[in-house]
């Protein structure tokens, strides 16, 4: 088994075939002893994301079912979810979001496993948890996260137009809120309009799930009291004319994302965290479409620590794109590593890590 500062690790690049990126990550959980976690006759919790329409860089259905292999050969049962998003997508209902999750081969048979999306309409399903945070007094999340007995989040490691990257600790605080709680993590995000560069080409006003933008004599108009700080407007605009204030609200948007964590990571149950570092884009793999590449690939992480595993994989990209940043160029605004010195200061890793190469 793993040391808690161990952060496992293989080389890959997408040019690999996927069965053998497959392997790769079968070899690397069991050096890690993955086996040791699974409890016989246990349902274990698989938290992923599906990938938005039209998005290619979510993880793919080989590497899920080479998890749930591991599990049911220990006599347990695996279930891959993700939950409801806030903005405007195939993503924001259950059968709208499992429809997509199977057209991108998300289904029962490949991955070995139950594919669900739990409906946080039903009061049941969901649990307030208590954080006492900075920012968080209660936070709103699923409560199969919170009650898993084995917790595996499976994350594609890549950028972020909030938070400069998103890896395990993201994967796990907006990944397993409910919609009341995505809400809540992103209150006083609202983006302002730069009028000298708005063409009113209406791209921000199309995307809005709140119908808060409206065009006017050619130039975007926000309407901040209907805003639900989703920040699609910022994805969708092609002249960076939608921005954030950095100073507000929107800069307490990383703490808040991870006292969300730590209402999960709190949870009694084992947590294990595979990061997948490979076609890294500068954005997240909600955007509906197939963002460009920022760094080389770079391969697959394993460890106990959310905080370690992001760490190492920020490290080992950084590394590979030559030496510097490819988040902090894509994200100028954004402090990429603000997350993790939060996590580490509430406890819930450490930044420091010994990286084990297989």
């Amino acid at each position: 088994m793993s040391s808690s500062n161990n952060v496992w690790f293989v080389p890959a690049t997408e040019t690999d075939s996927t069965a053998s990126v497959a392997e790769k990550l079968r070899i690397l959980l069991g050096r890690f002893g993955f086996s040791g976690l699974i409890a016989e006759g246990s349902v274990a919790q698989v938290k992923m994301h599906f990938g938005e329409r039209g998005n290619r860089g979510y993880v793919r259905p080989e590497l899920v079912r080479t998890i749930t292999d591991a599990i049911r050969s220990r006599g347990g049962r695996a279930a891959v979810s993700d939950t409801n998003t806030l903005y405007r997508g195939l993503r924001t209902n259950c059968n709208d979001h499992l429809r997509l999750a199977r057209r991108h081969g998300f289904t029962d048979e490949s991955v070995g496993g139950v594919v669900e999306i739990p409906d946080d309409k039903n009061a049941s399903l969901a649990a307030s948890v208590p954080v006492s945070g900075r920012f968080i007094a209660s936070a709103k999340v699923l409560r199969r996260y919170i009650d898993a007995p084995l917790l595996v989040g499976l994350a594609h490691f890549k950028g972020h137009m909030v938070t400069g990257f998103g890896g395990a600790l993201k994967n796990i605080g907006m990944g397993c809120a409910t919609r009341g709680g995505k809400l809540a993590q992103h209150a006083a995000v609202a983006p302002f309009i730069i009028k000298k560069k708005c063409i009113g080409c209406g791209a921000c006003r199309d995307v809005c799930p709140a119908d808060a933008i409206t065009i006017i004599n050619g130039t975007a108009h926000l309407d901040a009291a209907k805003c639900i700080g989703c920040a699609s407007c910022i994805a969708a605009c092609g002249n960076d004319s939608a921005e954030l204030d950095w100073r507000g609200g929107a800069g307490s948007l990383p703490e808040k994302m991870v006292e969300y964590a730590a209402a999960v990571l709190r949870s009694p149950g084992k947590k294990l965290f595979v990061n997948v570092a490979l076609r890294i884009t500068a954005e997240c793999d909600c955007l509906a479409k197939d963002d460009p590449r920022i760094a080389p690939d770079v391969g697959l992480l394993v460890a106990s620590d959310p905080v370690a595993i992001d760490q190492a994989s920020y490290d080992l990209v950084c590394t590979k794109a030559g030496g510097f940043d490819p988040f902090r160029k894509a994200h100028p605004e954004r402090d990429p590593l603000r997350q993790l010195d939060y996590a580490e200061r509430m406890s819930l890793g450490k930044r420091n890590y010994e990286l084990v190469t297989v």
